[in-house]
């Protein structure tokens, strides 16, 4: 019997399916706990015997041997290693790495790690794996929250990182809200909380093109749109392309039409590959007036309408738009952004934000 045709199968299977996929998940975090509790095991130990260096060619080698005798692969020094610093980093000890030696490369002594429980990871190895590279540690929050809330995959968190992610919502942000990054990740409250500074669309490959046109750039979004959806952030969803409408017996188009679940509002987006003009800016502005005006319903928030341009000029936005105008520019990269100089950039606005308070 086909199985469209026998909704007792179905649904038998789709409890199965579940089944498995929570199995797995147990699975993956039990073993994540158990590598940080190895981690301790192995970190409390160390305090006990020999230098750092000594007891990594060592101790942590014979233990190595031990372990993939009995459970397999899984247990190179290196891993044992990763284990170790998962503790160190997670453990919310901060002179753990400290304490374990000295400038004589001696072991001080009296010096306990704290025995509390592990802390509630939700994410697997892997995941982990590429977190603990991250020094910075409010950046590694931000991604932790991020990867476990909208449920990245190993190569979506990746990416996310090598896009810095975290950097351009920073900078997007008021200097005071930056710290909410990590602590809450990327909440979406009110319409400037849906913009970054910049958009990376690196994933259209339109970067390796001499000369692309603005319907090569709406193109790429519709054929990527999975992506781009990925890289607007929290609680997109696409309406239309070329969204028509009338007024006056005059036909009007809006590049790109999304709904924000979130903020219960359109998100209008209009693309601009060449500089961005006051008439772009006052076209948005009629756009946005009609959908307030004759789409939004009694319940929805006020339409957003977003410029994406190649370059903008905050001083022309500011000039031409009133200042209660729920339309934003915002600039697109076809290129991942530099990190360092985004990193940068940020450190310095957050000296300039601690000086501020000092003052």
């Amino acid at each position: 019997m086909n199985s469209i045709e026998n909704p007792l199968y179905n649904k038998v299977a789709e409890l199965l399916e579940q089944a498995r996929k929570q199995v797995a998940t147990v699975v993956n975090i039990t073993m994540v706990h158990t590598y940080f509790e190895i981690g301790r095991t192995i970190v409390e130990d160390e305090q006990q015997g020999e230098a750092r260096a000594e007891y990594g060619k060592k101790v942590l080698k014979e233990l190595s041997i031990k372990l993939k005798e009995r459970f397999g692969k899984g247990f190179s020094v290196d891993n044992l290693q990763n284990m170790r610093k998962f503790f160190l980093v997670y453990s919310k000890y901060e002179t753990v790495s400290s304490i374990l030696q000295n400038d004589d490369n001696q072991l001080i002594e009296n010096q306990k790690i704290p025995s509390s429980q592990s802390p509630a990871f939700r994410l697997s190895w892997s995941h982990y794996l590429v977190l603990m590279g991250l020094e910075n540690e409010q950046e590694r929050s931000f991604y932790e929250i991020e990867a476990a809330k909208q449920r990245w995959s190993l190569a979506q968190l990746k990416r996310q990182y090598h896009a810095s992610l975290y950097e351009r919502l920073a900078l997007s942000r008021d200097k005071n809200e930056v710290l909410k990054l990590s602590q809450q990740g990327h909440t979406v409250e009110k319409p400037q909380d849906l913009l970054k500074n910049p958009l990376t669309l690196d994933f259209l490959g339109l970067g390796e093109k001499n000369s692309y046109s603005e319907s090569d750039l709406e193109q790429g979004i519709i054929t990527k749109l999975q992506e781009f959806l990925l890289e607007l952030g929290k609680g997109f969803l696409f309406e239309a392309r070329q969204k028509r409408f009338t007024f006056d017996n005059e036909h009007f188009f809006v590049d790109l039409v999304f709904y924000n679940r979130l903020l219960q509002c359109y998100v209008l987006i209009d693309l601009k590959i060449e500089k961005l003009t006051h008439q772009d800016l006052g076209q948005m502005q009629m756009y946005v007036n009609y959908y307030d005006r004759f789409e939004k319903q009694l319940f929805e928030k006020p339409t957003i309408g977003i410029l994406l341009c190649k370059k903008k000029n905050n001083n022309l936005v500011e000039l031409t738009l009133p200042k209660d105008a729920n339309i934003y520019a915002s600039e697109y990269s076809l290129y991942l952004p530099e990190k360092k100089l985004l990193q940068q950039k940020l450190n310095e606005w957050i000296a300039e934000l601690e000086n501020e308070k000092e003052n």
